[in-house]
């Protein structure tokens, strides 16, 4: 049997915590820009974005280009981010549905949530394991 390590515990809760806090990083851009004339609302795929990265075992595409750098983590790539196809687009170009993003920004505040609870009852269960309980 081998060592425990925190990939192996946690599974992808943490992963998809960052994403998540990425993601409603984009989702407030897009609500904040909706009176924008112009602004094209974005976001990404994070079904697929998670999916590629448990598959590949890396960290979200860090490298440490010194040995004093931080290991981190970067989410996605400017790349991955697409342009929302509009229901109604307004005249002035914005593409920005407010009650949309509103949706998608509570939907994702949730999932983080229950990531967190996740997690949180993840590492509950390994002190307790520690101390023998």
């Amino acid at each position: 049997m081998g060592a425990i390590n925190f990939t192996n515990a946690l599974g992808i809760h943490d992963n998809a915590m960052q994403l998540r806090a990425q993601r409603a990083e984009v989702l407030a851009n897009n609500l904040a820009n909706a009176d924008t004339p112009g602004f094209k609302a974005r976001d990404f795929d994070f079904k697929a974005i998670l999916e590629a990265e448990t598959h590949s075992n890396t960290s979200f595409g860090m490298a440490a280009t010194h040995s004093a750098h931080l290991s981190g983590t970067s989410g996605f790539a400017d790349d991955e981010l697409k342009y929302r196809n509009p229901l109604q687009p307004s005249i002035d170009g914005n593409t920005v549905d407010a009650q949309t993003e509103q949706a998608l920004f509570a939907r994702n505040s949730m999932d983080y949530n229950a990531s967190f609870e996740f997690l949180s009852g993840k590492f509950k269960g390994m002190r307790n394991a520690i101390r023998g309980e």
